[in-house]
């Protein structure tokens, strides 16, 4: 079993190339073990959807992604009435005649006839399940009340169908970025966990196993340099996954050491917003480079 213990969990993560600190094993550990969803909030590019995907790999477990946004509804989180399908039953039942209207509405309104969104899903997947709840902030304040409900007591209400209740109950990881606050009382049926960026050694381990055939001393230049951009008032912070694909593209240009002009050319792998890329100009990206070639140097 994956909650053995806290030093099991951290080691299997690390086998699946997920490299969790101490503290996430141990939230991580905590939620499978009293049954709580994790909530887990941060910057985003931390790796909060990554652990999701590894721990639904390490419990062999089916992963329900509901990907939050703007104007997100039941319909379109929950459940739907499949309307093709109930027209068609209707037109069918019109032209045998042999259906009373009493049944032929329950018919209409059976379970055969529900489209599962990913919570129903998730309720009523025949085998516990990962059930990712992803970046929450984006998703409208209303909806937190009908997750509440859902959270609370695991059961959707369906009014022409009645309650479904989980058959197994979920493991529910639910991610922010914090564009907003969350409301306390979803907070408070949760775990919480704020992921951090992690540290240099962390990161450079990180991209060793995620870019094997990267020269050791390029994923350790890069990692030095990400690392000293992250702590520059940027609109977006380079994320872990940013800085992998960096070394790959590098790896592709058959690069071996970064130089002033690479890093100019590669710029839009890592940063996404033309204001940071103009920020990190010529002379910037010398002295940052220059910065992290030393740091490297001292460190081997």
């Amino acid at each position: 079993m994956a909650e053995d213990s806290v030093d099991a969990l951290q080691a299997r993560l690390a086998e699946r190339g997920y490299l969790a600190d101490r503290r996430l094993a141990t939230s991580l550990f905590l939620s499978l073990r009293l049954n709580r969803p994790l909530f887990l909030e941060g910057e985003a590019g931390v790796g909060k959807t990554e652990l999701a995907k590894v721990l639904a790999d390490l419990l062999d477990a089916p992963l329900i992604r509901l990907q939050c946004y703007e104007g997100l509804d039941v319909a379109q989180a929950a459940y739907e009435w499949n309307v093709a399908r109930q027209l068609l039953h209707i037109r069918l039942a019109e032209s045998s005649g042999g259906s009373t209207t009493g049944s032929a509405e329950q018919s209409l309104y059976s379970p055969e006839m529900l489209l599962s969104r990913p919570l129903l899903a998730a309720i009523r997947s025949p085998r516990p399940a990962v059930l990712l709840i992803d970046e929450l902030d984006r998703a409208d304040e209303p909806f937190e009340a009908f997750l509440l409900e859902v959270l609370s007591d695991w059961q959707i209400t369906i009014p022409e169908l009645g309650t479904i209740r989980a058959q197994h109950t979920p493991h529910v990881i639910m991610t922010s970025n914090r564009t907003r606050e969350i409301h306390d009382a979803l907070k408070r049926r949760c775990l919480y966990h704020w992921v951090e960026f992690p540290d240099l050694e962390r990161e450079y381990e990180i991209v060793r196993r995620k870019a094997p055939d990267a020269p050791a001393a390029l994923s350790r230049q890069v990692v030095e340099l990400v690392q000293r951009m992250r702590s520059m008032e940027l609109f977006k912070s380079p994320g872990i996954a940013e800085t992998i694909d960096w070394v790959n593209a590098l790896v592709a240009l058959n690069r071996i050491s970064l130089d002033p002009q690479t890093v100019q050319d590669t710029l839009g792998v890592l940063l996404k917003y033309q204001e940071d890329v103009e920020r990190l100009g010529g002379e910037e990206i010398r002295r940052l480079l220059q910065e992290a070639t030393a740091s490297g140097a001292r460190d081997q």
